[in-house]
């Protein structure tokens, strides 16, 4: 089997017994990125140099038996908004378009313990604003499944990463679906763990209250050791949950006999493309023949899910981007006349439209006069959400639904209608903010040849209950995953065409 196309768990464990090394892995990483990245800009940066002399370093300590994780040696892509010590960190926006931090993230630095090798920094919407990483200020991401549609967003350039090859598995950020969304639109298996699961130190945020670092992976064996290595409790992070349930590997077993899910009703009306809804039932039934017990209700409040999402968190939104200011680091316009003029034009010229848009929707709802008929009022309605989940978490083990209503756009259709872009997320936002888990993996395909993605979502803490019934589903159903189909072997332009 060619190293490509082995999972993160598989190549560690190539590694370890001598059949591979650190190194080659990296070289051939890079061999691919040099290849399909001209097509795809799945990355921001891409550090060669570094990369090879950290595959050597952790290949002398596996050698030497002081790296034995399940991890070690194999290849990562950071997404950038992750700061990484020494590597340039942009969250894709020319307003940070030159930001080395002098320290990584806490997620980044659990990862590099556990013996993973960095290779670059994925591209992604400008400061994680957007649904299809079309919104980065050093240009649009590219699906390998066909490169005239979008990867999905925020996340887009992680996802693309593993599906095309160019890394083993990559880490992203969830703020209203920005891994899940991605994962279902690449075909591969994307996870969003409990707030407070992963700490954000070192996560340039969009929305402090909503967003999440997690993984997306190949397959749901590789999500699981992923999520186990980055776990931990932080001090740094006022937010960090201390967990004694981490060992999320344990969960990986077929068993889902005697589960309930419950399928929201509402998640099937209009909207819903019926490719997508036809093969997230058909999981569905997957399931339900493995033992599940499947049914479905009525999960209220998801038509003021998309208003209340995008309320709180251009709110945040515009309070964290304050910092950005041309003064303490970051772009500067030049030529201006006084402070007030030199803010103006900074922050004018440094963000794109995506992210002028949100923070001034945030500056509007948060001001005098606006902040109780709107801000306050989202507020009370996130807190309805979440009593919503909880009373049907009362009955139900998980949630089963769609991760997107269509599969991905095409280039350039989401932009000339933002508001459809934000309906986009109207599965997903609601998890965030409940705080909820939620897992998205492959679950077929449309005629178009477009990956669907399912999503499952667990009440707080049950992520093992998630990784138990997705990876369940994932041996029954057979290889639906990026590792089987690998469409970077089979596309050859950017018309999409298969090679014959």
């Amino acid at each position: 089997m060619s190293l490509l196309k082995m999972t993160a768990a598989e190549l560690a464990a190539a590694i370890k017994e001598g059949r591979t090394t650190a190194v080659e892995a990296v070289q051939e990483t890079l061999a691919q990125i040099e290849e399909k990245e001209r097509l795809y800009h799945a990355y921001v940066t891409v550090d060669k140099e570094k990369a090879l002399a950290q595959a050597a370093a952790v290949q002398e300590k596996i050698e030497k038996g002081e790296l034995t994780g399940p991890l070690a040696g194999v290849p990562v892509a950071i997404k950038d908004n992750l700061c990484t010590e020494g590597m340039l960190t942009t969250c894709s926006s020319r307003i940070l378009a030159d930001f080395i931090p002098s320290y990584s993230a806490e997620a980044v630095l659990n990862l590099q313990k556990a013996g993973a090798v960095i290779v670059g920094k994925t591209n992604m919407d400008e400061f994680a604003m957007g649904s299809t990483t079309e919104t980065s200020a050093f240009g649009v991401t590219r699906n390998p499944w066909n490169p005239e549609h979008v990867p999905g967003g925020s996340s887009g350039g992680s996802a693309a990463a593993v599906a095309a090859g160019e890394c083993f598995y990559a880490l992203g950020s969830d703020t209203g679906g920005s891994i899940r969304q991605p994962a279902s639109f690449c075909g591969v298996v994307g996870m969003k763990p409990t707030y407070g699961t992963v700490s954000r130190c070192g996560l340039i945020a969009y929305a402090s209250s909503l967003d999440q670092i997690g993984p997306l992976a190949k397959d749901v064996t590789d999500c699981a050791l992923i999520l186990e290595a980055v776990t931990s409790h932080d001090h740094k992070d006022s937010t960090s949950i201390e967990r004694k349930d981490t060992d999320f590997a344990a969960a990986l077993r077929e068993d889902v006999k005697g589960m309930k899910i419950g399928i929201p009703k509402d998640y099937f009306k209009e909207g819903l493309d019926v490719e997508v809804g036809e093969a997230v039932l058909n999981a569905a039934r997957v399931l339900e023949e493995k033992g599940a017990v499947v049914e479905y209700f009525d999960l209220s409040l998801v038509d003021y899910a998309v208003p209340a999402y995008y309320t709180i968190a251009a709110a945040e939104a515009s309070s964290n981007l304050e910092r950005f200011d041309g003064i303490k680091y970051g772009y500067r316009s030049a030529g201006s006349k006084g402070l007030h003029d030199m803010y103006k034009k900074s922050r004018s010229e440094g963000f794109g439209e995506e992210v002028r848009r949100r923070i001034m929707l945030g500056a509007f709802v948060l001001s005098s006069g606006y902040y109780d008929a709107y801000y306050l009022k989202a507020l009370k309605v996130k807190a309805l959400i979440k009593k919503a989940f909880d009373e049907a978490f009362e009955k139900y083990d998980m949630i089963l639904s769609p991760a997107a209503p269509t599969m991905a756009p095409k280039l350039g259709e989401s932009l000339a209608d933002p508001i459809k872009m934000y309906l986009g997320d109207i599965y997903t936002i609601a998890v965030n903010l409940a705080g909820l888990p939620a897992i998205s993996l492959p679950c077929g395909y449309c005629r178009a040849g477009l990956p669907v993605g399912m999503q499952l979502i667990g009440d707080c803490f049950q992520e093992k209950k998630l990784i138990r019934a997705a990876y369940t589903y994932e041996k029954a159903a057979g290889t639906l995953s990026a590792r089987g189909l690998f469409p970077a072997d089979r596309i050859t332009s950017v018309t999409g065409k298969e090679e014959r």
